[in-house]
C-alpha cells in the first residue's frame, strides 16, 4: 500500500469575525505558499474548512490561522491520503459558514450539550434517546449510526422544516444529533434550543472524530462516511472508501451503478439520468472529452 503523503484536516469554529476581505486575502496567500488545497469558508459567524497538504504545511497553517484569528480553540479532525483529494484552493466569504437559513440561530449564544466520542455509544444506546442524522439523504444512504433517523433532506436548509413537521411535539425528549465534522449538528442543536427543546445533545467533532478515536471493534457506526472531496467517502480507518462519484450530480455511486444502462462516465448515473437535460448531458460530454485529452497530455483538468 502506498504510504500516505498528504494530511487532510477538517476544522471549524463559531466566533465573530470582521474584516473578512483582508482575512481572505491573507489566508489565500499563506495557503498557496504552503501548497495547501481545499475549501475554507469565512463569515461573520466564524470559519469552516477542509484542507489538504504535506504534514508540515498543515502544522504551519494551523499556527498561522490560530494567530490570525487570535484563538487556539479550533479543533481539527485528521486523515491521510496518498494523493491530494482537492484539485484547487478555494477561500470563500459567506453569510453563514454552514447554511441553515435562519438569522436567529447563533451557536455562539446557545447550543446543545457536547458529547465526547468515548461517551457517545452510551448515550445513543439509551432507549429514551431519539438519534437524528442531520446530514443529507445521500450521505445517510452510504453510512450512519445504528438506529439513526434519516430526515430525508437534500440540503441543510430543509432541516428546520423536518423538525417542525415531525418532532415539534417532542420538546421534552432526549435528542442526540450528529454530522460529519460537528458543525451542522452544532448549529442544528442551537436551532432546537431556540424552539425550547430541553434535552439536546450532539457529537463533538462529528463522525470524523468518532472514527478517529473509537476502535472499530467498539464502533456503532455502520457503512462509510461521505466526505466533500475526491475521496467521496472514508471507511472506519479513515481511508478512502469504496464509493466513486458521479460528476454530473455529485452523488456517491457504487460499482454496480457503473454497470447500469444510465451510467456514462462523467455524464450521468442512475440518480440523475432523468433529471438532466439533453443540453446538460452534451455539456458534460464535452467536459469529459476535455478531461480525457488533458490526461493524454499528462495534465490535470480542473473539471475532472
Amino acid at each position: 500500500m502506498t504510504e500516505p503523503t498528504y494530511t487532510i484536516a477538517a476544522f471549524y469554529r463559531f466566533m465573530p469575525l470582521t474584516q473578512l476581505d483582508r482575512l481572505q486575502k491573507h489566508i489565500r496567500h499563506a495557503a498557496t505558499s504552503l501548497c495547501i488545497k481545499g475549501t475554507i469558508i469565512f463569515g461573520p459567524e466564524g470559519v469552516n474548512g477542509t484542507i489538504a497538504g504535506p504534514k508540515q504545511s498543515i502544522v504551519t497553517f494551523k499556527q498561522l490561522l490560530a494567530s490570525k484569528l487570535e484563538t487556539d480553540q479550533i479543533e481539527y479532525k485528521y486523515s491521510a491520503s496518498s494523493h491530494n483529494p482537492f484539485l484547487r484552493l478555494k477561500i470563500k466569504l459567506k453569510r453563514e459558514i454552514v447554511t441553515i437559513g435562519i438569522d436567529t440561530v447563533d451557536p455562539q449564544c446557545i447550543v446543545g450539550e457536547y458529547v465526547k466520542p468515548n461517551e457517545w455509544n452510551q448515550l445513543i444506546t439509551s432507549p429514551d434517546v431519539l438519534l437524528i442524522d442531520t446530514r443529507n439523504d445521500y450521505e445517510y444512504a452510504i453510512g450512519t449510526f445504528k438506529g439513526a433517523i434519516n430526515p430525508n433532506t437534500q440540503t441543510f436548509r430543509e432541516f428546520p422544516n423536518y423538525i417542525k413537521t415531525n418532532i415539534s411535539d417532542r420538546k421534552k425528549d432526549k435528542l442526540a444529533l450528529f454530522c460529519t465534522g460537528g458543525i451542522r449538528c452544532e448549529k442544528a442543536t442551537s436551532y432546537l434550543k431556540t424552539l425550547d427543546f430541553e434535552q439536546v445533545y450532539h457529537l463533538e467533532g462529528g463522525i470524523l472524530k468518532y472514527l478517529e478515536e473509537i476502535p472499530e471493534s467498539e464502533s456503532l457506526w455502520q457503512g462509510e462516511c461521505f466526505v466533500f472531496d475526491n475521496r467521496v467517502a472514508v471507511n472506519h480507518r479513515l481511508e478512502p472508501g469504496s464509493y466513486d462519484q458521479c460528476y454530473a450530480c455529485r452523488m456517491p455511486i457504487t460499482q454496480a451503478d457503473k454497470h447500469h444502462p444510465h451510467y456514462l462516465h462523467g455524464v450521468s448515473c442512475p440518480n440523475c439520468f432523468h433529471t438532466k437535460s439533453h443540453q446538460d448531458k452534451q455539456r458534460y460530454k464535452q467536459r469529459q472529452r476535455q478531461c480525457e485529452l488533458a490526461k493524454q497530455r499528462h495534465e490535470q483538468h480542473l473539471g475532472s
